[in-house]
């Protein structure tokens, strides 16, 4: 990796096509598999991922917005792309760029009509999404006739796939209700397919379904947090490799006596003798406030140092007493050996929320292409 002389966010292209390939492996071979993209590929860089993921064989990419998608296109992405959660507003745009909408209501289902209609469309490719449980967006059970009517009656929309998403996938405790919900889009998906006389894919494991519920996979799966690292549980973990690595490097190191304060509203008071490092990283590239105060720690020369005081909108301030360290000394954020997943802990907080709070400002770096 090469030397770092300014805050940086290395992405690992050969991690990603690791974890790639381990996820496939939870699969049967038939099943199609689609790449989660969304909120900048978790933070890191959906272009040149998405490029990387197309030449490994994806077979659907997922975003959550249209401009998300449009981004994309734009690049050269030519493999089908789910919009998760399409606006009215951006339907222009979406068929513009043969975007395939999440119609997830009877009014977004009516407006998209009344646009692709506009726009001379035939059986232009969408997808229903069911709500089984996680109560965010979806149709419910009793819609499907009013569905099949809708599609059937005309020529300009077809259906592409039915799916629904699992609200507690990682959590063991909420097996019973992770299999109701399986079973709630088993019965609502099969009283669509035959109202509609064709069979649409279907889809509805997550990173986490894939590997506790492989019954379930339907016809695809999608991922998003295990293709950058992550599994939400130690063993899935330890199989995957983090595709980001965020660094850094030390601004300035100052010697604080006995009973000094560090950074905003005096956050940080010494009961003894201290070494700090200023780190030239702060709110502003993602690093939140709820990490300051001693609730997160960087790696330097192989030690933890912890964060003290307040995070400044450009700077944090980090213990390094017991570590021999200089001016200009590179710092690691999270990597390989320091988790997203453990940065967050401290704080709270989930791995998801680090990575894609990642600021586009930090200069990205794409490695092993």
């Amino acid at each position: 990796m090469a030397k770092v002389g300014e805050t940086t966010l290395f992405l690992d292209l050969a991690a990603l096509e690791h974890n790639y390939h381990y996820l496939r492996s939870k699969i049967e071979p038939e099943t199609k598999f689609m790449a989660v993209v969304k909120a900048f590929a978790y933070g890191s860089d959906m272009v040149a991922i998405s490029k990387k993921l197309e030449k490994l064989g994806v077979d659907y990419f997922a975003v959550a917005y249209v401009g998300e998608g449009v981004l994309l296109r734009d690049a050269g992405i030519k493999t089908p792309i789910l919009v998760l959660h399409p606006l009215a507003s951006n339907f222009d745009d979406l068929i513009d760029r043969c975007l395939e909408p999440n119609l997830y209501s009877r009014n977004l289902l009516t407006q998209f009509l009344e646009v692709a209609t506009a726009n001379k469309q035939q059986d232009y490719p969408v997808h229903i999404k069911f709500n089984t449980g996680l109560n965010r967006l979806g149709f419910g059970e009793n819609d499907t006739s009013w569905i099949a009517q809708q599609v059937t009656n005309n020529e300009t929309i077809k259906v592409k796939s039915l799916f629904s998403h699992l609200a507690a996938s990682e959590d063991p405790n909420e097996r019973a209700f992770s299999l109701g919900q399986i079973e709630s889009f088993k019965k609502a998906s099969d009283a669509l397919i035959e109202q509609l006389g064709y069979t649409p894919m279907r889809h509805m494991l997550n990173t986490s379904g894939i590997i506790n519920y492989p019954e379930a996979q339907f016809e695809m799966v999608r991922s998003g947090i295990g293709l950058y690292g992550y599994g939400n549980e130690a063993a899935v973990d330890a199989e995957l490799k983090p595709v980001a690595t965020l660094k850094t490097i030390i601004s300035q190191i100052h010697e604080i006596g006995p009973n000094e304060s560090v950074g905003y509203n005096r956050a940080f008071k010494s009961g003894s003798r201290k070494r700090t490092a200023t780190l030239p990283i702060g709110h502003a590239d993602g690093i939140n406030r709820q990490y300051g105060k001693g609730r997160a720690a960087v790696q330097i020369h192989g030690k933890m140092a912890p964060l003290i005081g307040n995070v400044c909108m450009d700077m944090i301030m980090v213990d390094v007493t017991e570590i021999d360290c200089a001016e200009g000394d590179e710092v690691t954020v999270f990597g390989p050996q320091n988790s997203a997943e453990s940065f967050a802990l401290g704080a709270g907080t989930i791995s998801y929320e680090i990575l894609t709070a990642i600021s586009q400002r930090v200069k990205r770096v794409v490695l092993n292409d």
